[in-house]
């Protein structure tokens, strides 16, 4: 314990059982140890806080006027030393988490759920953005951790997660279902859906790396948004695998000849100096 509280609350038994004896041997400390204690305080601001006699200790106009602070911060040494105890009990806590859609669709509920079992009292905060925005929520601080896929900057500390791939989204009754898997050349004469929002390039950068250029007709970010569209036979696209778990959507899926992926990771700015819910809330990753 702190010194100086060590030294307050000696100050307060003092005060609540009239006289240093008393005092002492609630706290279990020797009565010359209380009454040093109390000289320590008085020495360092110059007051005389006690008037001590035979028949106890009482309080002068000063130590009247102290009690109250003293009091408070007594109250609030305890109260935070009872946070502590929880936190480090996981019996209180927050974790921020910055996610894109996919994850938090198919990924989050899994892990948090598995998490509750254990952490029942543990809070979440969830802000849903793109690549970019979780880069910049993390090295803020705004959130604790986040999903990106890889590469992100390389001050951060990552947890490789799982590569997810791009497959072809095609209306039900598209020629092309006919066929296992689809070229590039295959989707060269369609109406193309891109996904794509300001940094978050990664179907055209994989597009440009194979020389290859769709004839986009509709750059959208929203990836529901997109598999509506191919649905209404409005074009085709790429998605990534996690997206196309449970959809409703009435579209064909098919692969690609060619590899076409994105790797996703668990983000944080410092692993090491992470809150300890977080810390242990890597350890529930699997359950995604």
């Amino acid at each position: 314990m702190d010194m100086n509280i060590q030294k307050y609350l000696a100050f307060l038994k003092t005060v609540e059982y009239g006289n240093i004896t008393k005092a002492a041997e609630v706290l279990s400390y020797s009565q010359s140890g209380v009454s040093r204690m109390i000289q320590d305080i008085e020495k360092e601001w110059g007051l005389s806080l006690l008037e001590r006699s035979r028949g106890g200790d009482r309080l002068t106009s000063d130590g009247m006027k102290l009690l109250p602070h003293i009091q408070s911060l007594c109250a609030e040494y305890e109260a935070l030393q009872k946070q502590v105890q929880e936190l480090k009990g996981m019996e209180s806590g927050l974790i921020r988490i910055g996610t894109f859609s996919s994850v938090a669709t198919h990924w989050l509920p899994n892990i948090i759920r598995e998490f509750q079992k254990d952490y029942p009292n543990i809070e979440y905060e969830l802000l849903l953005g793109d690549y970019t925005e979780i880069e910049s929520w993390i090295q803020e601080g705004r959130v604790d951790c986040g999903f990106l896929r890889l590469p992100t900057r390389p001050e951060f500390d990552t947890i490789f997660l799982e590569r997810d791939d791009f497959l072809a989204i095609l209306p039900e009754n598209h020629p092309l279902t006919q066929k296992e898997s689809l070229s590039l050349s295959d989707l060269g004469g369609e109406p193309f859906l891109l996904l794509e929002k300001d940094q978050n390039t990664e179907i055209s950068d994989f597009f440009h790396s194979h020389s290859f250029s769709p004839d986009v007709h509709f750059t959208l970010w929203d990836d529901y948004a997109i598999l509506a569209m191919v649905e209404s036979s409005m074009g085709i696209s790429l998605l990534p695998r996690l997206i196309l778990k449970r959809i409703p959507y009435k579209v064909a899926v098919r692969e690609l000849d060619v590899s076409a992926y994105r790797d996703i990771a668990l983000v944080l700015r410092n692993q090491k100096t992470a809150p300890l819910a977080v810390k242990r809330f890597l350890e529930y990753l699997s359950y995604r």
